[in-house]
């Protein structure tokens, strides 16, 4: 089987590098046909879908089971975006019981530390599976941490060129940076000399746009809620595509 990286970029090659956060808000009931209908109607549109925790957590591991077969079957990856960050036990335990699934990424936190990151990675790649790495995300907020001042042995840094540089080092399949701070995106990018898939949230719903992201270096689009909360999700999903396909 090919790695992780190289069947995601086949998929975007052939179809688009838009990727479904499939993460409705709570009171919403139905998720799992939810969940199936989205990926039969929007499959044509997407590379891949990812799912939150609080997405996960009310189903049993058959149901998402057969929800990533499901999407496998209409030529889709799957993305447990769950921000995983413990010690190196935990990380691959958790690791195993999602690629058990049929999971074919997990996100990570780099705040475990470059040890524990790096374990990950190579449990995950032996098993022909991804990490992406958090790196700067969309929310507003993110600038309170994300752009810390950090003081190391040697030398200052920023909070999230530390974790850039920890992801670039280490081999991780890609690193999350917001589509609301395109300059950011630009700054990894050519910090990681594209050695790093740039995995974008933020498009729509939070002010990111599409055709300035991907100009800035992002490689891969997360949409939700734009998504999501359409009174017809497949006609949104299609004129996004095609603004990302120009």
């Amino acid at each position: 089987m090919a790695s992780f990286k190289s069947r995601i970029k086949k998929l975007s090659s052939d179809k688009s590098p838009l990727i479904l956060a499939n993460d409705y808000e709570s009171g919403v009931s139905d998720m799992e046909s939810r969940t199936v209908r989205n990926i039969k109607t929007l499959s044509p549109y997407l590379c891949a879908i990812k799912f939150n925790f609080h997405f996960l957590l009310p189903l049993g591991q058959k149901q998402i089971a057969k929800i990533n077969k499901i999407a496998h079957d209409h030529h889709m990856q799957t993305i447990a975006d769950i921000k995983l960050n413990d010690i190196g036990n935990t990380n691959n335990v958790t690791a195993e019981t999602l690629w058990g699934m049929g999971f074919d990424s997990v996100i990570a936190n780099p705040i475990m530390g470059p040890g524990n990151l790096e374990k990950l990675i190579s449990h995950a790649h032996k098993n022909n599976n991804g990490v992406i790495s958090l790196c700067h995300m969309s929310s507003p907020e993110a600038q309170l941490t994300y752009e810390l001042p950090v003081q190391l042995k040697s030398k200052k840094t920023i909070l999230y060129h530390l974790f850039l540089e920890w992801a670039t080092s280490l081999g991780a399949d890609g690193i999350i940076v917001g589509a609301t701070f395109p300059d950011i995106v630009s700054f990894c990018k050519k910090k990681s000399k594209g050695k790093l898939s740039i995995y974008s949230p933020g498009i729509g719903t939070q002010g990111g746009d599409i055709q300035k992201t991907i100009q800035s270096g992002s490689d891969y689009l997360i949409v939700g809620r734009t998504i999501l909360n359409s009174k017809n999700p497949k006609e949104t999903a299609k004129s996004l595509f095609d603004l990302a396909k120009n």
